[in-house]
């Protein structure tokens, strides 16, 4: 028997060479808030941003029903926000990941209302050091405006590939 609070491991993926996309599946009513960890997650070869999806049956979905809001705290100036409305994925951050040594992104993203025929809204909190080891922290929410369940959870890049990164799908005990 799981314990109140305690983090259940669903799914986790480590990427050690180039793949497009890494997907967690694995949720289902089980658990009524799921948590995605990412991290050292690099692009394969120029700087860019990392995007969500919600998956359907496994796949990706794709559709222009993605609506989203972040706030950055740089370490170079003031903080900066985005708005997104009607893409086609979620924005972890409004900067890109980079490629150079020790450049890479965390984050935490809590998934709610994912299993039922409701939205599917995230929260997230991230971490990157981008391009002249700039730091930039984000924190943010979106949500998927369809009301239909949603399985799992999909990263890729706006081009190029998953160079390296750890993804691990968690389902929140909380009874």
């Amino acid at each position: 028997m799981a314990e109140k609070g305690k983090l259940i491991k669903i799914q986790e993926t480590n990427v050690s060479s180039a793949t497009a996309v890494v997907s967690l599946t694995g949720i289902d009513t089980t658990y009524s808030v799921y948590v995605c960890r990412v991290s050292e997650v690099a692009p394969d070869a120029t700087d860019k941003n990392l995007y969500m999806r919600v998956t359907k049956s496994g796949s990706p979905d794709s559709t222009s029903n993605y609506d989203s809001s972040i706030y950055a705290l740089r370490s170079d100036t003031t903080f900066s926000t985005a708005q997104f409305t009607n893409g086609q994925h979620w924005k972890t951050s409004n900067y890109a990941s980079s490629t150079g040594t020790g450049q890479t992104m965390q984050g935490l993203f809590y998934l709610f209302n994912f299993p039922l025929a409701d939205y599917s809204y995230i929260t997230n909190e991230t971490t990157s050091v981008t391009g002249g080891n700039l730091l930039i922290g984000g924190q943010g929410g979106g949500v998927h405006t369809v009301q239909s369940a949603s399985d799992g959870i999909s990263f890729h890049f706006s081009s190029d590939n998953i160079a390296s990164g750890n993804f691990v799908l968690y389902g929140l005990k909380r009874d």
